[in-house]
């Protein structure tokens, strides 16, 4: 009799288990200065890997013309806890320019986290992704 084997087997989908929940999210880009270059994003779920989130190989990255107006959207996202970094990259080097360590472009983060002498830590720009979409404003600041 292979009954129990069968149950066995299909308890995994009685039990609510399925494939992990998946969410959105859309960040609306406020405070651009000009249209210039590109603006480059990224969602990590590491909380070591930020801001620099070109150390995690897992991190969500985007990467689009900057215009007033944008709004970047992460699609299939996990559930669970992350942050945002990004920057406006106006002169497309792929890179946030500095001057003796001050961003010479703009720069934001989810929940608009606060800086002091340096970027936010993870705990201070983390959103929670659920099954739904997940709607959030970064505003770009720029210092020179």
């Amino acid at each position: 009799m292979k009954l129990p084997l069968l149950v066995a087997a299909a308890s995994p989908m009685l039990l609510g288990a399925g494939p992990p929940h998946e969410g959105s999210v859309s960040v609306e880009v406020l405070g651009l200065r000009s249209a210039k270059g590109l603006l480059q994003a990224c969602l990590t779920a590491a909380p070591a890997k930020f801001p620099n989130c070109n150390k995690d190989p897992a991190a969500l990255r985007l990467t689009v013309p900057a215009r007033s107006g944008t709004t970047l959207h992460f699609a299939n996202v996990p559930a669970g806890k992350y942050a945002i970094a990004l920057f406006h990259d106006e002169n497309s080097n792929d890179r946030l320019d500095t001057a003796l360590m001050i961003p010479r472009e703009g720069y934001g983060f989810s929940r608009d986290a606060p800086i002091m002498f340096g970027p936010p830590r993870f705990a201070a720009a983390a959103i929670i992704v659920a099954d739904t979409e997940l709607r959030t404003v970064i505003h770009l600041r720029y210092i020179l």
